[in-house]
Protein backbone atom coordinates (compact mmCIF):
# COMPACT_ATOMS: atom_id res chain seq x y z
CA UNK A 1 0.00 0.00 0.00
CA UNK A 2 1.68 3.31 -0.87
CA UNK A 3 2.29 5.97 2.00
CA UNK A 4 -0.48 9.15 1.38
CA UNK A 5 2.00 11.86 0.35
CA UNK A 6 0.81 15.35 1.84
CA UNK A 7 0.50 18.21 -0.20
CA UNK A 8 2.66 21.32 1.70
CA UNK A 9 0.65 24.02 3.09
CA UNK A 10 0.03 26.77 0.90
CA UNK A 11 1.21 30.13 2.47
CA UNK A 12 1.23 33.94 1.25
CA UNK A 13 3.25 36.43 2.86
CA UNK A 14 1.73 39.99 2.69
CA UNK A 15 4.55 43.01 4.12
CA UNK A 16 5.91 46.22 2.49
CA UNK A 17 9.04 45.05 4.40
CA UNK A 18 11.16 43.05 1.18
CA UNK A 19 13.68 42.46 3.83
CA UNK A 20 11.37 40.90 6.08
CA UNK A 21 9.44 38.96 3.37
CA UNK A 22 13.15 37.74 2.29
CA UNK A 23 13.50 36.69 5.85
CA UNK A 24 10.65 34.70 6.68
CA UNK A 25 10.89 32.86 3.31
CA UNK A 26 14.99 31.92 4.35
CA UNK A 27 13.87 30.92 7.34
CA UNK A 28 10.67 28.57 6.35
CA UNK A 29 12.40 27.26 2.93
CA UNK A 30 14.12 24.14 4.62
CA UNK A 31 10.53 23.54 5.63
CA UNK A 32 9.94 20.21 3.40
CA UNK A 33 5.47 20.64 4.45
CA UNK A 34 5.27 24.28 4.24
CA UNK A 35 5.55 26.19 0.50
CA UNK A 36 5.50 30.27 0.33
CA UNK A 37 3.83 30.56 -2.85
CA UNK A 38 3.17 34.44 -3.13
CA UNK A 39 4.44 37.58 -1.41
CA UNK A 40 2.08 40.51 -1.56
CA UNK A 41 3.79 44.32 -0.19
CA UNK A 42 -0.01 45.62 0.31
CA UNK A 43 -3.63 44.12 1.35
CA UNK A 44 -4.85 45.09 -1.68
CA UNK A 45 -1.91 43.48 -4.10
CA UNK A 46 -2.66 40.71 -1.84
CA UNK A 47 -6.81 40.80 -2.28
CA UNK A 48 -6.35 40.66 -5.99
CA UNK A 49 -3.66 38.01 -5.73
CA UNK A 50 -6.78 35.83 -3.94
CA UNK A 51 -8.74 35.91 -7.06
CA UNK A 52 -6.67 33.27 -8.79
CA UNK A 53 -4.87 31.70 -6.10
CA UNK A 54 -5.60 29.06 -3.59
CA UNK A 55 -3.84 29.06 -0.26
CA UNK A 56 -4.02 28.19 3.33
CA UNK A 57 -2.37 30.22 5.14
CA UNK A 58 -1.86 33.96 5.15
CA UNK A 59 0.69 35.85 7.13
CA UNK A 60 -0.61 39.33 6.97
CA UNK A 61 0.94 42.85 8.52
CA UNK A 62 -0.86 44.86 9.98
CA UNK A 63 0.57 48.00 8.75
CA UNK A 64 0.84 48.34 5.35
CA UNK A 65 0.06 51.30 2.71
CA UNK A 66 -2.30 51.68 0.19
CA UNK A 67 -4.42 49.22 1.91
CA UNK A 68 -3.56 47.44 5.99
CA UNK A 69 -4.05 44.50 7.30
CA UNK A 70 -7.25 45.61 9.50
CA UNK A 71 -8.34 46.56 6.12
CA UNK A 72 -8.08 43.58 4.32
CA UNK A 73 -9.08 41.01 6.82
CA UNK A 74 -13.01 40.95 6.18
CA UNK A 75 -11.84 41.12 2.72
CA UNK A 76 -9.78 38.07 2.87
CA UNK A 77 -12.68 36.24 4.68
CA UNK A 78 -15.15 36.80 2.12
CA UNK A 79 -13.16 35.92 -0.68
CA UNK A 80 -10.83 32.88 0.77
CA UNK A 81 -13.26 32.01 3.83
CA UNK A 82 -11.35 28.60 4.61
CA UNK A 83 -7.56 30.50 4.33
CA UNK A 84 -6.26 30.66 7.75
CA UNK A 85 -4.91 34.91 8.88
CA UNK A 86 -1.73 34.75 10.89
CA UNK A 87 -1.60 38.78 11.99
CA UNK A 88 1.90 40.06 11.99
CA UNK A 89 2.74 43.72 14.26
CA UNK A 90 5.30 44.91 16.52
CA UNK A 91 2.57 46.47 18.68
CA UNK A 92 1.42 44.80 21.51
CA UNK A 93 -1.99 46.09 21.80
CA UNK A 94 -4.71 43.77 23.13
CA UNK A 95 -7.75 45.57 22.40
CA UNK A 96 -6.07 45.43 18.56
CA UNK A 97 -5.44 41.82 19.67
CA UNK A 98 -9.09 41.18 20.84
CA UNK A 99 -10.73 43.21 18.14
CA UNK A 100 -8.77 40.96 15.21
CA UNK A 101 -9.41 37.56 16.65
CA UNK A 102 -13.05 38.32 16.96
CA UNK A 103 -13.46 39.37 13.12
CA UNK A 104 -11.39 36.27 11.58
CA UNK A 105 -8.27 36.09 12.32
CA UNK A 106 -6.70 32.56 13.61
CA UNK A 107 -3.32 34.11 15.52
CA UNK A 108 -1.62 37.53 16.10
CA UNK A 109 2.36 36.96 16.43
CA UNK A 110 4.86 39.88 16.93
CA UNK A 111 6.98 40.37 14.23
CA UNK A 112 9.92 39.71 16.42
CA UNK A 113 8.65 35.97 16.96
CA UNK A 114 11.64 33.62 15.42
CA UNK A 115 11.05 31.12 12.33
CA UNK A 116 10.50 28.20 14.65
CA UNK A 117 7.24 30.33 16.56
CA UNK A 118 6.18 30.98 12.73
CA UNK A 119 6.54 27.46 12.01
CA UNK A 120 4.52 26.23 14.33
CA UNK A 121 1.91 29.03 13.77
CA UNK A 122 1.14 28.31 10.48
CA UNK A 123 1.21 24.54 10.96
CA UNK A 124 -1.49 24.70 14.23
CA UNK A 125 -3.56 27.12 12.65
CA UNK A 126 -3.58 24.78 9.15
CA UNK A 127 -4.56 21.61 11.17
CA UNK A 128 -6.54 23.01 14.38
CA UNK A 129 -7.93 26.72 13.30
CA UNK A 130 -6.38 28.76 15.81
CA UNK A 131 -2.76 29.61 17.26
CA UNK A 132 -3.26 30.93 20.69
CA UNK A 133 -0.16 32.21 22.82
CA UNK A 134 0.38 34.22 25.77
CA UNK A 135 0.24 37.33 23.83
CA UNK A 136 -3.47 36.44 22.37
CA UNK A 137 -4.60 34.90 25.93
CA UNK A 138 -3.33 37.63 27.76
CA UNK A 139 -4.81 40.01 25.54
CA UNK A 140 -8.48 38.30 25.46
CA UNK A 141 -8.35 38.40 29.54
CA UNK A 142 -7.37 42.07 29.74
CA UNK A 143 -9.84 43.64 27.49
CA UNK A 144 -12.57 41.20 29.62
CA UNK A 145 -10.97 43.17 32.82
CA UNK A 146 -11.15 46.69 31.71
CA UNK A 147 -14.35 48.18 32.84
CA UNK A 148 -14.94 50.68 29.59
CA UNK A 149 -14.91 47.36 27.34
CA UNK A 150 -18.38 46.04 26.73
CA UNK A 151 -19.00 42.47 25.93
CA UNK A 152 -20.70 41.09 22.98
CA UNK A 153 -24.70 40.90 24.06
CA UNK A 154 -24.33 37.44 22.09
CA UNK A 155 -21.89 36.20 24.93
CA UNK A 156 -23.91 37.58 27.88
CA UNK A 157 -26.05 34.93 27.65
CA UNK A 158 -27.98 34.16 31.72
CA UNK A 159 -29.67 30.79 30.19
CA UNK A 160 -26.92 29.01 29.32
CA UNK A 161 -25.90 25.35 30.99
CA UNK A 162 -23.03 23.66 30.02
CA UNK A 163 -22.45 20.18 31.17
CA UNK A 164 -19.37 19.28 33.09
CA UNK A 165 -17.92 17.68 29.84
CA UNK A 166 -18.56 20.87 27.38
CA UNK A 167 -16.57 22.64 30.85
CA UNK A 168 -13.91 20.69 31.03
CA UNK A 169 -13.70 21.31 27.54
CA UNK A 170 -13.31 24.58 27.35
CA UNK A 171 -11.13 24.85 30.05
CA UNK A 172 -8.91 23.12 28.12
CA UNK A 173 -9.40 24.95 24.99
CA UNK A 174 -8.32 27.92 26.97
CA UNK A 175 -5.18 26.31 27.90
CA UNK A 176 -4.12 25.99 24.06
CA UNK A 177 -4.28 22.35 24.10
CA UNK A 178 -5.28 21.37 20.73
CA UNK A 179 -8.26 19.15 19.25
CA UNK A 180 -6.24 15.54 19.76
CA UNK A 181 -4.92 16.78 22.86
CA UNK A 182 -8.17 17.63 24.42
CA UNK A 183 -9.73 14.38 22.82
CA UNK A 184 -6.87 12.19 24.80
CA UNK A 185 -7.97 13.71 27.93
CA UNK A 186 -11.29 13.52 27.93
CA UNK A 187 -11.28 9.93 26.12
CA UNK A 188 -13.24 11.15 23.11
CA UNK A 189 -12.33 10.94 19.79
CA UNK A 190 -11.69 14.12 18.07
CA UNK A 191 -14.31 14.23 15.87
CA UNK A 192 -16.10 14.28 18.84
CA UNK A 193 -14.68 16.91 20.55
CA UNK A 194 -14.61 18.95 17.13
CA UNK A 195 -18.40 18.26 17.44
CA UNK A 196 -19.33 19.45 21.16
CA UNK A 197 -16.91 22.60 20.13
CA UNK A 198 -19.46 23.19 17.13
CA UNK A 199 -22.38 23.00 19.88
CA UNK A 200 -20.60 25.45 22.68
CA UNK A 201 -20.35 27.83 19.75
CA UNK A 202 -24.36 27.25 19.44
CA UNK A 203 -25.23 27.28 23.01
CA UNK A 204 -22.97 30.41 24.10
CA UNK A 205 -23.59 32.50 20.44
CA UNK A 206 -20.16 32.60 19.70
CA UNK A 207 -19.11 32.86 16.25
CA UNK A 208 -15.37 31.65 16.89
CA UNK A 209 -12.97 29.71 19.09
CA UNK A 210 -11.61 33.35 20.10
CA UNK A 211 -15.75 34.11 21.04
CA UNK A 212 -15.02 30.78 23.32
CA UNK A 213 -12.48 32.44 25.35
CA UNK A 214 -14.12 35.61 26.06
CA UNK A 215 -17.37 33.62 27.13
CA UNK A 216 -15.22 31.50 29.69
CA UNK A 217 -13.57 34.46 30.92
CA UNK A 218 -16.43 35.79 31.42
CA UNK A 219 -18.18 33.24 32.96
CA UNK A 220 -15.36 33.00 35.68
CA UNK A 221 -14.93 29.29 33.95
CA UNK A 222 -10.99 30.02 34.22
CA UNK A 223 -9.66 32.74 36.55
CA UNK A 224 -6.60 33.40 34.88
CA UNK A 225 -4.53 32.43 31.61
Amino acid sequence: MKEEVLEPIKVIIADDHVLYRAGVKAALSPKTDIKIIAEADNGMHLINMLKTLSVDVILLDIQMPIMDGIQALPEIRKIAPNAKVIMLTMMDDHSMITKLMEIGANSYLSKTSDSEIIYEAIKTCHKDEYYFNTLTNQALLTNLKQRNIQIPQQLVAQDVHLNEKETTILRLMCEEKSTKEIADIVELSPRTVEALRDKLKVKTGAKSTAGLILYAVKHKLIEEL
